[in-house]
């Protein structure tokens, strides 16, 4: 059904974790939580602005009593930098970087033919255009050629997450080409050292903000109206692509030397613990400089170990991540073709650690 218009039977209302239901494909590019940066260390929750005790982020608990005073002293005067709510989010200023689409002219625009939807769902979606209209991320549109409709993932906690079906946008225009960089190669540069920070982007995607003319084009329905995306979605083929161009940008002077980042994925790195605070503070003044902000829940500061994209790094280097080993440990017999892939797919993940 890809290039054509979707009418109300073809969109359900509820997708699988597949992201694939009668044949249309939702780009879900929201990285999974296996390869969020996480602790393998024991960590403690810090206050880092004196005004709202809920204000807090995560440090290591293996820092000495003036590291530790330090590092805190750091966050508090550097706690700009983190966003609490999307209304603290200004944006990268368009100068650094926007999201484009160069879109087929050839391609006819596709407005999709509006799905009904009542109950909890439409609530659903209403409530979300609520939040992204506080944020700034969307505004109202009258009239416009591309339109597509919401589709929406029921969560593990039982909410609803919207997405929006972009297939048709998505298939006119070309796949960017920009080199990602390699996973086993950042991985094996963020190891090694005695001291990291792994960070994490508030929103990522929605820091980026659209090509103004191509802010119509990412329009969609929600209930009786029509809205489109100033920020940079999620869904739209190559999002990943502009926010590692974005990033690259951003860091370059820190890339390789003290920081690894793959997407919205950031490690700060020190080879010797005395320099971290330093090399905390580069990467505060880069952050601060062009707009980005940190989601402060999901930030780890000043330990010796975690898992970055997947692994477990350390001073000792690259270890096996103990969640993979235990969910093949955990598999029922293969029975059919998928089971095969799935299991192969697990294993595929450990091959570094898979004597040859």
């Amino acid at each position: 059904m890809k290039g054509k218009t979707q009418t109300p039977e073809a969109i359900p209302q509820q997708i699988s974790d597949n992201q694939q239901v009668m044949g249309v494909e939702i780009v879900d590019n929201q990285p999974e939580d296996e390869t969020r940066a996480a602790p393998v260390e024991d960590v403690e929750e810090v206050l880092v602005d004196d005004r709202d005790p809920s204000r807090k982020t995560q440090i290591g608990t293996r820092l000495n009593p003036e590291e530790r005073a330090e590092l805190i002293a750091f966050l508090r005067a550097n706690n700009d930098v983190f966003a609490w709510t999307s209304a603290d989010m200004p944006g990268i200023p368009t100068s650094v970087y926007q999201h484009k689409l160069s879109t087929n002219l050839l391609k006819k625009p596709v407005a999709q033919k509006r799905s009904l939807f009542g109950g909890e769902r439409l609530q659903a979606i209403k409530e979300e255009v609520e939040k992204l209209l506080q944020a700034g991320f969307v505004r109202k549109v009258d009239h416009c050629e591309w339109v597509a409709n919401p589709v929406l993932v029921k969560k593990a906690n039982g909410k609803w997450r919207m997405c929006i079906d972009y297939t048709n946008l998505n298939n006119a225009y070309p796949k960017d080409c920009y080199p990602m960089p390699s996973i086993d190669k950042l991985v094996e540069a963020a190891s090694g050292n005695e001291t990291l920070s792994l960070l994490d982007a508030y929103l990522g995607y929605h820091q980026v903000p659209m090509a103004p003319e191509d802010e119509e084009k990412t329009a969609f329905y929600a209930g009786d109206e029509i809205y489109c995306y100033v920020m940079m979605p999620f869904g739209l083929k190559n999002a990943g692509a502009t926010y590692q161009k974005m990033v690259t940008i951003v860091f370059h002077a820190q890339i390789g030397k003290n920081l690894e980042v793959y997407v919205d994925d950031i490690v700060v790195k020190s080879l010797k613990a005395e320099d971290h605070l330093a090399d905390l503070d580069e990467t505060f003044n880069n952050l601060r400089k062009n707009r980005m902000r940190l989601n402060p829940a999901k930030c780890i500061f000043g330990v010796e170990s975690g898992k970055f994209l997947g692994f477990m790094v350390s001073r000792r280097g690259i270890e096996v991540n103990p969640e993979k080993i235990r969910a093949i440990a955990e598999m029922e017999p293969p029975k059919s073709v998928k089971d095969i892939q799935r299991l192969t797919g697990r294993v595929a993940a450990l091959h570094r650690f898979i004597s040859k």
